[in-house]
């Protein structure tokens, strides 16, 4: 099984607004939860015929080619088992996730961008360190001073995200479409309420 085809997670909103599929790896939990590991059902249903996957849930919908007829799939396993990745991309979404997409100086949700904690001018480098997610207001009145001299403190301290506090955040923040077909797969390792 080549390396693309496993890990490589559909992010097209058009390609995933009808019947996307949740992509569980070989131990029954999501590939991803930022962003959350999905296919089109076209994917879905090439890796169920290529013996790649295993189908475990499907939609009501059915489709038919010119010999067979399929029900869409809402859920599939991967048969071989890919190794979770430790490094978190330095991206803008993985960004703003791990800062759970909240100014890091006001609080304020919405509107936002990223801000150089240290200005680029005066030296600062674009990375998990230096880089925080901040509303356009907040950014506009910082400019290119410091913290200090634009009177504005971090919530917290920028650092590099680990891939399991990624999982933990992408968790409280789901895509706007979840399938009652995934809820039991998307939180199952998550502690029960006493």
């Amino acid at each position: 099984m080549d390396g693309d085809f496993r890990t490589q997670f559909v992010r097209e909103p058009a390609a995933l607004r009808q019947f996307p599929a949740l992509v569980l790896n070989a131990d029954f939990r999501p590939l991803s939860y930022y962003p959350l590991s999905l296919w089109p059902w076209q994917e879905a249903i090439k890796a169920s015929v290529l013996d790649r996957v295993q189908i475990v849930a499907e939609y009501d919908q059915v489709i038919h080619s010119q010999r067979q007829e399929f029900r869409i799939p809402s859920v599939v396993v991967l048969k071989d088992f890919v190794k979770p990745q430790k490094r978190v991309a330095f991206t803008r979404f993985n960004l703003f996730l791990r800062d759970e997409f909240c100014c890091q100086y006001c609080g304020s949700k919405g509107d936002l961008t990223f801000d150089h904690v240290l200005p680029r001018c005066r030296g600062g480098v674009t990375s998990w360190e230096n880089v925080v997610a901040a509303c356009s207001p907040c950014n506009l009145h910082k400019g290119s001073r410091t913290l200090k001299q634009a009177g504005l403190q971090l919530a917290k301290v920028p650092r590099a995200p680990t891939a399991s506090e990624m999982n933990t955040h992408g968790r409280r923040f789901p895509p706007n479409h979840l399938h009652e077909s995934w809820m039991d797969y998307l939180y199952w390792d998550a502690e029960l309420d006493a």
